[in-house]
């Protein structure tokens, strides 16, 4: 990098870190983020922005092409000058979310609703953010607010249901859920987490007819979502149904081939069938992929102690509980 170079990069970086706190690495990892509305690319919100038409027209191609830095860049750039724009703030909140910024993205909307009530899908991604940043509690009242202002809109529900489940009030997730698919029969992750709820209450016959139902639809509208399957196939073999677990954990990892739950949940049920040494694979791939996975190192100390390899055994237990103890420090949020 030449001289001239350095100080321009250092004012960006400046400008970036005195508006905002630096991102924070997401919590929880998975979330249906598609479910989150992608900033409006339409001409009108571009036009409708305070912005020289030269700046304007950077915007929109940066956003246009997925260009998330050009776009924050520029949009703190304007939001410095004008900071009272409330509009300025929302799309720099989302296009902040969809480039995985969760807290610069929930700072923005904040600073945004300070100025003017939020719309809808402002406050869905605000909502959406504390959920990965594992601030349930923030999330819940705005979740709230959507669902009383949209009483036939199943996300709203479906989402306070999981805060629901993830609190372990899995009666009252069941009640939510309920309601969700009278809104939307068509829902197929509503149905997978009623599975989930019904499991955990010790109600498996309900599980079980709820995760079919989440699969037909996963195949009918070709969602590809490998959860369905793998819940299904998980539970089929904690019944001691290998053979009837076994094609719904393929179909899992055919949708999700890099799915550690799902080689993990496979190198059990091979395991079951006797088959170590491709138990051992699997395991060891659910490790590889997830290596902040504790559950595949306790079933791989197991496999090797059996097969009288201690060596191996101590060290894959050893593994399992330094993960173990490493989950139980993690701050509480």
């Amino acid at each position: 990098m030449s001289q001239a170079q350095r100080p321009r990069s250092k004012s960006r970086l400046a400008l970036l870190l005195s508006f905002f706190l630096l991102s924070e690495s997401s919590v929880i990892r998975g979330q249906e983020i598609k479910d989150v509305p992608a900033p409006d690319a339409g001409p009108t919100i571009y036009h409708n922005l305070p912005l020289e038409p030269a700046r304007r027209s950077d915007l929109e191609e940066a956003i246009k092409s997925r260009n998330f830095q050009r776009a924050e860049s520029l949009l703190v750039e304007e939001v410095q000058r004008n900071p009272k724009s409330s509009q300025l703030l929302t799309l720099l909140g989302g296009i902040f979310f969809q480039d995985g910024q969760y807290l610069n993205s929930a700072i923005a909307i904040k600073k945004a609703e300070a100025i003017n009530p939020l719309d809808d899908n402002s406050r869905f991604t605000l909502a959406m953010a504390y959920i990965v940043l594992n601030h349930r509690d923030w999330a819940r009242p705005e979740l709230e607010k959507l669902a009383q202002n949209n009483s036939n809109n199943a996300l709203y529900p479906y989402w306070l249901s999981r805060l629901d489940y993830d609190g372990h009030q899995y009666k009252a997730a069941i009640a939510k859920l309920e309601t969700v698919v009278k809104l939307d029969s068509s829902f197929m992750r509503a149905y997978d987490n009623l599975g989930l709820a019904y499991e955990a209450l010790g109600n498996q016959d309900e599980a079980i007819r709820n995760y079919l139902e989440a699969i037909r639809l996963n195949r009918l509208k070709s969602l590809q979502s490998p959860w369905p399957s793998l819940n299904l196939g998980a539970l089929l073999l904690k019944q001691g149904k290998a053979d009837e677990s076994e094609p719904h954990l393929r179909e899992a990892l055919e949708y999700d081939p890099r799915l550690a739950k799902a080689h993990y949940q496979s190198g059990l049920l091979l395991e079951k069938q006797g088959k170590d040494d491709e138990a051992i694979r699997q395991l060891t791939e659910a490790a590889s992929l997830d290596p902040a996975y504790a559950e595949p190192h306790y079933a791989l100390g197991r496999i090797y102690q059996r097969k009288g390899d201690a060596q191996k055994a101590e060290a894959a237990l050893e593994t399992f509980q330094k993960l173990k103890k490493e989950k139980r420090e993690e701050p509480a949020r």
